[in-house]
């Protein structure tokens, strides 16, 4: 099946229609969770007349629509008759057993009816989907899958679009401004010679052309970059199979001028060369 530009999710409770949403989005997809089956035609117009600024949609439909769901069915062959669009219906499922286990893990209620037990709700639910279920162009089903292994599902579903992978981002810093909170990983550098006590690079930056050279010829930073480097290679396509669309690197020195900054873009520039997207941050760079 051709991934459409336009697609819609529905399914059972519990099933990751969440988790097959944010996979899209990370593909590039404009996403809306829960979108009242009324702005349906609306909405289908908006992508139509977005003149690229949304070329691909994606949204949620499903039992928090209420009474109204039932009008879902017309309203998406309406979709299908609709010039330029190529509507797609995705349903989503899961085995009773596998979503008993789910709510029990995450002890929220069913959707549909918090005061039924759990089993009934979810019977009910698929009584009230089977039209929308015959209907649609693919059935998922996500019993034996986790979160990480649904998103590779959807990578593998989507493989024929251009992928827009990982974002690696460094982030350069200093210790004594405090370390980034959206770091997933931090590297010191403090114990690497210090420029700041060099009288001629102190009051230049590690994007200096003297401070960069003075720091290259430590035989000590040849040998941590080539480290980091080694580090990155092997982690980022792992992170990158468990669902990761990005990264960010933190890298810290005392004040964030000199040491951190020069890394940075070097480690930056050698990545680059290998086709991997990254971005830098220099956050204290200014900082006296």
């Amino acid at each position: 099946m051709k991934p459409s530009p336009f697609i819609i999710l529905t399914g059972l409770s519990g099933s990751g229609k969440g988790t097959f949403l944010r996979a899209l989005e990370d593909r590039g997809y404009f996403c809306v969770d829960n979108l009242p089956v009324a702005l349906l035609g609306k909405f289908s117009e908006l992508v139509l007349k977005s003149e690229g600024d949304v070329h691909r949609a994606a949204l949620v439909v499903d039992v928090r629509e209420g009474q109204r769901l039932r009008e879902f069915p017309a309203l998406f062959e309406e979709l299908r008759r609709t010039d330029g669009l190529d509507p797609a219906l995705y349903f989503l499922e899961a085995s009773n057993e596998a979503l008993i286990r789910r709510f029990s893990e995450t002890r929220r209620p069913h959707p549909l009816d918090a005061n039924l037990p759990v089993r009934e709700a979810i019977q009910f639910e698929r009584e009230r989907l089977l039209p929308i279920r015959e209907m649609s162009d693919q059935i998922v089903d996500t019993s034996s899958f986790s979160i990480h292994e649904l998103r590779s599902y959807v990578d593998r579903l989507f493989d024929d679009q251009e992928d827009t992978g990982l974002l690696l981002t460094l982030v350069s810093f200093g210790f004594k401004y405090g370390i980034p909170v959206d770091s997933d990983m931090i590297f010191d550098a403090r114990f690497l010679p210090n420029p700041y006590f060099v009288p001629e690079l102190k009051n230049l930056t590690g994007s200096d052309a003297p401070v960069v050279n003075y720091m290259r010829s430590q035989e000590v930073t040849g040998a941590f970059l080539g480290r980091l480097g080694s580090m990155l290679d092997f982690l980022l396509p792992h992170f990158k199979r468990e669902g990761k669309s990005y990264l960010t690197v933190g890298i810290g020195c005392t004040g964030g001028r000199h040491r951190s900054v020069m890394l940075a873009n070097a480690l930056a520039a050698s990545l680059t060369d290998t086709g991997l997207k990254t971005k830098v941050t220099h956050r204290d760079v200014d900082k006296r």
